[in-house]
């Protein structure tokens, strides 16, 4: 409602964090300067600074940790996490609970809060919808798509009630977390795992409930997909997402079709093509980051640069590093041509 007062209201205080930055794009406001950036998962830890990535670590080494081991090692995660956001210019950090459970979980994140404070935005898996089965299940979860849904439908209710029962635990302990990334994935390159119509039995409504009960709790909420989501991607967009990643190039994802299909209100985050990353030629990956930059920001606002999956075991971390060269160079809105 607009305010029928004549005093002026004050101006929107800028946002100056990487965090408020990153916000403010989940929310498709023009934030001028730097676009955000980040990754899914930064799993080239020993390559850049010598050490395991958190989500990597043996829970049978946690186990076996005296009370001073264990002190040592969380310490140790979260700063790797904040070392690696801050030499990559990441807005947020997708943090990997190892173990998972609420103490370990709360431990992690309010460690990287007292090292860091505000600064980034924190996020975590957060997914209860099915996605893609593994090769040893995908037989019998294909007939019992057909022929059980309801009993799909089930537990698909009761993993989105673990799943809120357990933000909600995780909200009571303060502000630890900004948000869920989703990670189920339901696509391959060519086509989705689900065709439209199953989409909308088995996935839509879990999506959507998700979504809402985090949205209520105060969380946003990224759904990521990779591969050839476009013949779902409306349907995904109806559920309600604050932003969707990974805009998959090897699946014939396209920004702006993607855009004419949602609209401008939901934020886009990815793109850069991960085949190109690892096996193209230098002049390939470079115009390919510009690509991505280019259509990203078209609108001026609601995108996030990333790659189209993640920093993956293999990907080579110079050709990592050159992309975020680039992205400092020229993903910046203010110097925009």
């Amino acid at each position: 409602m607009k305010s029928t007062s004549k005093n002026p209201q004050p101006e929107r205080r800028i946002a100056t964090t990487p965090r408020e930055r990153f916000i403010q794009t989940l929310q498709c406001k023009p934030i001028g300067g730097q676009v955000p950036t980040f990754e899914l998962v930064f799993f080239l830890t020993m390559e850049a600074f010598g050490k395991i990535h958190p989500a990597q670590r043996l829970y049978e080494q946690w186990k076996q940790m005296s009370s001073t081991e264990r002190s040592l090692h969380m310490n140790e995660m979260a700063q790797l996490y904040i070392d690696t956001a801050e030499r990559y210019g990441h807005s947020a950090i997708f943090v990997h609970p190892n173990p998972g459970d609420l103490e370990s979980t709360q431990w992690l994140l309010e460690l990287i809060r007292e090292k860091s404070g505000d600064k980034y935005y924190l996020m975590m898996h957060g997914d209860s919808t099915w996605s893609i089965p593994d090769g040893a299940g995908m037989m019998d979860f294909a007939v019992q798509m057909y022929e059980e849904p309801e009993k799909l439908n089930e537990e698909s209710d009761r993993r989105t009630d673990r799943a809120l029962e357990f933000a909600l635990r995780l909200h009571e302990k303060g502000h630890l977390l900004d948000g869920f990334a989703l990670c189920s994935d339901y696509c391959f390159n060519v086509n989705p795992f689900f065709d439209c119509e199953s989409f909308d039995e088995l996935i839509v409504p879990y999506l959507h409930r998700v979504i809402e009960g985090y949205r209520e709790m105060g969380y946003y909420s990224i759904k990521h997909t990779d591969g050839n989501i476009m013949p779902i991607v409306k349907q995904m967009a109806d559920c309600k997402p604050d932003a969707i990643h990974s805009l998959d190039p090897q699946g014939g994802v396209s920004i702006p079709e993607v855009r004419k299909l949602i609209g401008n209100d939901i934020a886009l985050i990815g793109n850069v093509n991960c085949g190109l990353l690892q096996t193209g030629t230098d002049e390939e990956c470079r115009a390919d980051v510009l690509r991505s930059l280019r259509e990203g920001m078209a609108t001026g606002r609601g995108y996030i640069f990333s790659t189209s999956n993640c920093a993956y075991t293999g990907l080579p971390l110079a050709r990592y590093e050159m992309m975020i060269d680039l992205w400092r160079e020229y993903g910046n809105y203010d110097r925009m041509k």
